[in-house]
């Protein structure tokens, strides 16, 4: 049967360092603009360990360092209210030997990855940035571009699992579809302006269909994430917006697929908002080639993966021509998931594997 853990004895006999700053991060609400708590949590780690901290102007937490090596992950999360506990669960697949796995929002998206680059960090001595808004517009890493002098290396934090490190993450693209057209009597035949949304997007899906033997990381998703339509307020005419997304491979450009969508248009317009470009990062790298070296001599075999979303990574390849790959611990299955989180063992590990990484780099 699981078991919860006690704050005030097990967590602090589990560790009083790298996996209270864990817990202490998962316990603090940070769902997208509203960080501030949790900056000020991780900021405080790197100052009880002399290390120079600052919150920049969009709320990034940053410690410059030996710039041999960036290691940055995300401080936000998703919304979602899970209770957050340490449980032993021989039952639970993250639990086989009844090890402490810690339940929570964020615990593996990316708080878990988070806070182990902060602790290696700190034990190696390399520079860190914990940036904000990555699950909504990414602002905190569109600003660390601008703001900063391109490091030697880049590590980004999402969950890989111990051992696996991601190379390709697919690009980005988000639009405002608005149409507009005369009220009338629903039994005439002419097409309102909800119905030229939905024959628009019908035919942006055909576009971008794929076929059975495709890979999803080769292909073009297409989402429509939120629908409004109806009757304007003084009801004169009809009005239709949705909200779509693309993810957009290695192969093509955010550019290409605005215009196939673009093309499809007989009615109403789209609004684009930026892209992000998509990434596919070389595994023979020297921070690939160190991540495998540090995963084999932890006793693991390691895998290189390729992810069908977005991560912050996308941006850092764009701006710097810096080697770089995306590590972390946990198991990207549970990405926002209500039964989100990660293995306390794992979460040491990977710590163990990303201090051998940033020392190799460093060298």
């Amino acid at each position: 049967m699981a078991s919860a853990v006690d704050d005030a004895t097990d967590l602090d006999a589990l560790d009083s360092g790298g996996r209270r700053l864990l817990y202490d991060l998962v316990s603090i609400p940070s769902e997208s603009g509203e960080e501030a708590e949790a900056a000020e949590r991780l900021a405080a780690f790197f100052a009880e360990h002399d290390r120079e901290v600052f919150l920049d102007g969009v709320g990034n937490v940053r410690a410059p360092a030996d710039d041999s090596v960036l290691l940055t992950s995300h401080v936000d999360t998703v919304p979602g209210d899970i209770p957050v506990r340490i449980e032993r669960d021989p039952e639970d697949e993250y639990s086989p030997d009844g090890d402490a796995v810690l339940w929570g929002r964020g615990s593996v998206d990316a708080t878990g990855p988070l806070a182990a680059m902060a602790v290696a960090a700190v034990e190696t001595g390399v520079s860190f940035a914990g940036v904000v808004g990555e699950e909504t517009d990414s602002r905190g890493a569109r600003f660390l571009v601008e703001d900063r002098e391109e490091p030697d290396a880049v590590v980004n934090g999402e969950p890989s699992g111990w051992d696996g490190v991601t190379l390709g993450y697919r690009g980005f693209l988000a639009g405002t579809y608005v149409a507009t057209s005369e009220s009338g009597h629903t039994s005439r035949p002419d097409p309102n302006a909800v119905e030229h949304a939905m024959n628009w997007w019908n035919r942006v899906e055909g576009a971008f269909e794929a076929a059975d033997y495709e890979p999803v990381f080769e292909g073009v998703t297409t989402k429509p994430v939120r629908f409004d339509g109806g009757l304007s307020a003084d009801g004169l005419s009809m009005e239709a917006t949705m909200d779509v997304q693309f993810r957009v491979p290695p192969e093509m450009e955010p550019a290409d697929v605005r215009e196939r969508a673009d093309a499809e248009l007989d009615a109403g317009t789209v609004h684009w908002e930026e892209p992000i470009p998509p990434v596919m990062t070389s595994p023979r790298s020297e921070v690939a080639t160190a991540f495998r070296g540090a995963i084999r001599r932890a006793g693991g075999d390691p895998r290189l993966l390729r992810k069908t979303g977005t991560a912050d990574v996308n941006l850092y390849a764009a701006a710097w021509d810096a080697p770089m790959a995306t590590y972390g611990p946990g198991d990207s299955d549970l990405d926002h998931a209500p039964n989100e989180r990660l293995a306390l063992a794992e979460f040491d590990r990977t710590v163990d594997v990303l201090c051998a990484v940033c020392e190799r780099l460093a060298d």
